[in-house]
């Protein structure tokens, strides 16, 4: 009976070692981006002097994806071309509220031809942006705009500035654009730097509103966190690591600089760094 009972006790053991086993077996592996988009602001004294030349070395580079802002005087079938030469998509625009709301036919039709799913505004309508009054009349403005644009077949997001994350008194913006705009219609581009110029940490960000952004911008830099102060990607102070490692829902991770000297080097040395980044 005791070497029976020896016996089964070895057996648990086994079991129970096979099992851990099992299980570190299946532990997640580190993740890496699937793709790499760059917001065309980067690039825009190059996109505007030569836009199919740009989007050629953008292309080669090893970048899948491009945002635009502006389409730079082409027709968009000329763009679609531009893109479809390059292996390139399209799947969102910066575009402003203004042109959802006052020219939605050529807005959407644009955009439904050069191929966009998102349509994404990129900074607060026209209009004064102090109070918690202010701040939720911003937010049935997005409900609206969001509104026409889902019945025109594309997806609306709201691309954010330092202005959105700053305390003002006892208003915090962010706050009242997340509680008083439609989840199902108005969803969130985090521009990772100005989160953190603004004062915010991305990472409480995406846990304090879970599902509701579904793009980045990653641009990286250091204080004073100005445009001036902007870097390469990975070469500046932000660790994407984590916020990488964190995020969920994100569909879309798109490069920029408002101020590199060269963009096109600035370009390939953060494609660099993110193709090779583990988290």
């Amino acid at each position: 009976m005791e070497n029976r009972r020896a016996f089964l006790g070895h057996l648990g053991i086994v079991a129970a070692g096979l099992t851990q086993f099992d299980r570190l077996l299946r532990l997640p592996t580190s993740a890496k981006l699937d793709r790499i988009g760059i917001q065309l602001y980067t690039v825009r004294r190059q996109a505007a002097a030569d836009l199919a030349g740009t989007l050629a070395q953008i292309a080669k580079i090893g970048y899948g994806e491009v945002e635009f802002a502006g389409y730079y005087g082409h027709a968009a079938s000329d763009v679609r071309a531009m893109l479809a030469q390059n292996g390139l998509a399209a799947p969102s625009a910066h575009i402003a509220y203004e042109a959802i709301m006052t020219a939605p036919d050529k807005t959407f039709a644009d955009a439904k031809t050069i191929g966009h799913d998102w349509i994404t505004v990129p900074s607060l309508p026209r209009g004064q942006h102090q109070t918690a009054d202010d701040w939720k009349r911003v937010a049935q403005q997005f409900n609206d705009a969001a509104k026409r644009v889902h019945e025109a077949g594309f997806r609306f997001a709201f691309h954010n500035h330092n202005d959105i994350v700053k305390q003002s008194g006892d208003v915090l913006p962010i706050d009242i654009l997340m509680k008083e705009t439609d989840p199902s219609l108005v969803n969130y581009q985090m521009d990772i730097y100005w989160a953190v110029s603004g004062g915010s940490k991305p990472l409480d960000l995406l846990a304090r509103y879970p599902g509701r952004f579904k793009m980045f911008h990653v641009k990286d830099g250091r204080a004073p966190w100005t445009d001036a102060s902007q870097d390469v990607v990975g070469q500046g102070t932000i660790d994407f690591t984590p916020i990488f490692a964190a995020a969920r829902g994100i569909e879309h991770y798109f490069v920029e600089s408002d101020s590199a000297a060269d963009p096109l080097a600035f370009a390939a040395a953060s494609y660099k760094y993110l193709s090779n980044l583990e988290f």
